[in-house]
């Protein structure tokens, strides 16, 4: 597929690239002054929330590209900078759609939320069965789906999960989750959030649950099933478990304890119809090369990502209607061209990619894209470092860098962080699902050592809370905006955390590894 916009960016990217002189090295004060104007840039109303296959997405896809012409980068897309990507996207039609639980209605979506990832049965009819957890992991000894008949089944489970599991294994499980359901026969699943793990409001969720979802154009890389995955509200989850032998309390309070959770038939059973709507539409990667100094190892690629789309134009809270998207992710983005500006400076060994994804907020289909169709060799990619929100809201004295624990990137970021002050701190939250959330993951999936950053802090600190509110007010709401205090300086702070992981990463003569255990070194 081709499209017009493509044109004008795809002709000045094949123009012959003239590296400009190195300048002095900028302060920190002037990298942080440009980085958070290139954040007003892509946060600004005229990107319209950059949601993916909207004129927003495209002028901040231009502008990215821009900025990565001036800092001396080849093109390193399919069309100049430009990788792009067809999609069929896909709207949850709720005035179309009709679901009754043993008869009694159900509110849609005010009480069942139905993704749009997926492609929807027409129908619905279907007893429930509970799942637990609904992790599938032999390998650490805890597999929820042993032995239950799910063939024709609606699954219900909890978030949550076994705490002597690793999160980044549990992340995995729930990834795949419902892929596993769908193999076994399952028609459906309804997910559950416990109070005591809820970090937005669900009335939150209801205001984009006419957000579209997308799905890949080309058939031969679609691997989500034809499945009906629901979201349920907590305040209505007692009517699922009507009947059973247990109640939804009773379970949630196992599930916030990570005690084991047994499966049992429910004696409730879903039925109706779903509708949705669907149009064609395409949306861009942006691709960047620097090149590596060594003749030896140029062939061979770090990746580093952020997303560029965002939510887009939505329902309006307090009379806003677009979703800015300041700090999720338009921040990750200027934080990345920062990063390229500081590492064409160092000249690494290896080639560096700067990969700014589309569609992460439609079920990271840029990066799973990219991962699966690169626009270099596949097996020249050694490794992939994301930023996805890291959240400046406060001072930067640790990092946490997601999938440490799983390869050697870990020890190098140990390194890092030991030779600039900076230790790494655990996931504080490991039942979030960080891990699986964000561009890292489609790199995993094709057996990729991988990770991502966050700011980092523990559970129950002042930090703490203020990432649980930035998370109840303003993440994926239109108060994401530049409004937000952000600590500049320690972001900058971070970027060279970043910079120096790449540089070592670039520089070794062996290429990254997964740790021996690890689920993931097979999933190539």
């Amino acid at each position: 597929m081709r499209c017009a916009w493509l044109l004008p960016l795809a002709l000045a990217a094949c123009a012959p690239t003239v590296a400009p002189v190195p300048a002095p090295a900028p302060s920190v004060a002037d990298r942080a002054v440009r980085w958070h104007g290139q954040v007003s840039v892509l946060a600004s109303d005229a990107m319209e929330g950059r949601a993916a296959g909207t004129p927003g997405h495209e002028r901040a896809a231009a502008y990215v590209a821009d900025e990565m012409q001036r800092l001396g980068l080849g093109p390193a897309g399919t069309q100049g900078y430009l990788q792009p990507i067809a999609f069929t996207e896909q709207r949850t039609d709720y005035a179309a759609s009709s679901l009754s639980l043993s008869g009694a209605p159900v509110t849609l979506p005010a009480t069942a939320i139905v993704s749009p990832r997926y492609e929807l049965p027409a129908s619905l009819d279907a007893p429930l069965v509970f799942i637990g957890y609904g992790l599938h992991m032999p390998s650490a000894g805890h597999d929820d789906l042993a032995g239950v008949d799910l063939a024709g089944k609606i699954a219900v489970f909890v978030s949550g999960g076994p705490a002597e599991v690793s999160g980044t294994l549990k992340a995995h499980a729930r990834a795949q989750r419902n892929r596993w359901l769908a193999q076994r026969g399952a028609v459906g699943a309804i997910s559950l959030t416990t109070p005591g793990q809820t970090e937005s409001p669900w009335e939150s969720a209801v205001r984009n649950a006419t957000q579209p979802g997308m799905l890949f154009a080309d058939s031969g890389i679609r691997d989500e099933p034809a499945f009906a995955a629901l979201s349920w509200s907590p305040a209505e989850a007692e009517r699922l478990f009507a009947g059973a032998p247990r109640t939804f309390a009773q379970v949630a309070a196992d599930a916030d304890a990570s005690r084991p959770l047994r499966s049992f038939p429910m004696a409730t059973r879903l039925s109706g119809r779903l509708a949705a709507t669907s149009r064609a539409v395409a949306s861009p990667n942006v691709v960047a090369r620097l090149p590596g100094s060594d003749p030896a190892l140029a062939g061979e690629h770090v990746v580093m990502t952020a997303h560029l789309d965002g939510l887009g134009v939505g329902n309006p809270v307090n009379g806003d209607r677009i979703y800015s998207g300041a700090l999720d992710n338009a921040a990750g983005v200027a934080a990345l061209i920062d990063i390229a500006a500081e590492l064409r400076r160092q000249r690494p060994r290896r080639s560096i990619l700067f990969v700014f994804v589309t569609a992460e907020e439609r079920g990271l289909l840029g990066s799973r894209y990219f991962a699966r169709r690169p626009t270099v060799a596949r097996d020249s990619i050694v490794a992939n470092l994301n930023y996805d929100m890291a959240l400046p809201l406060f001072p930067l004295r640790s990092v946490t860098v997601l999938g440490a624990e799983e390869s050697s990137i870990g020890d190098d970021a140990r390194a890092v962080g030991e030779t600039m002050g900076l230790p790494l701190a655990p996931d504080p939250f490991p039942n979030r699902n960080s891990f699986i959330r964000s561009d890292q993951y489609g790199f995993i999936e094709q057996g990729i050592p991988a990770v991502a950053f966050k700011f980092g802090f523990a559970a129950g600190t002042p930090e703490a809370e203020l990432e649980r509110a930035f998370r109840a007010v303003r993440y994926h709401a239109p108060s994401d905006d530049m409004s937000s205090p952000i600590f500049r300086d320690d972001e900058i702070r971070l970027h060279d955390f970043i910079a120096a992981l790449a540089m070592r990463v670039a520089n070794a003569p062996d290429r990254p590894r997964w740790n021996q255990g690890s689920p993931f070194g097979s999933a190539r």
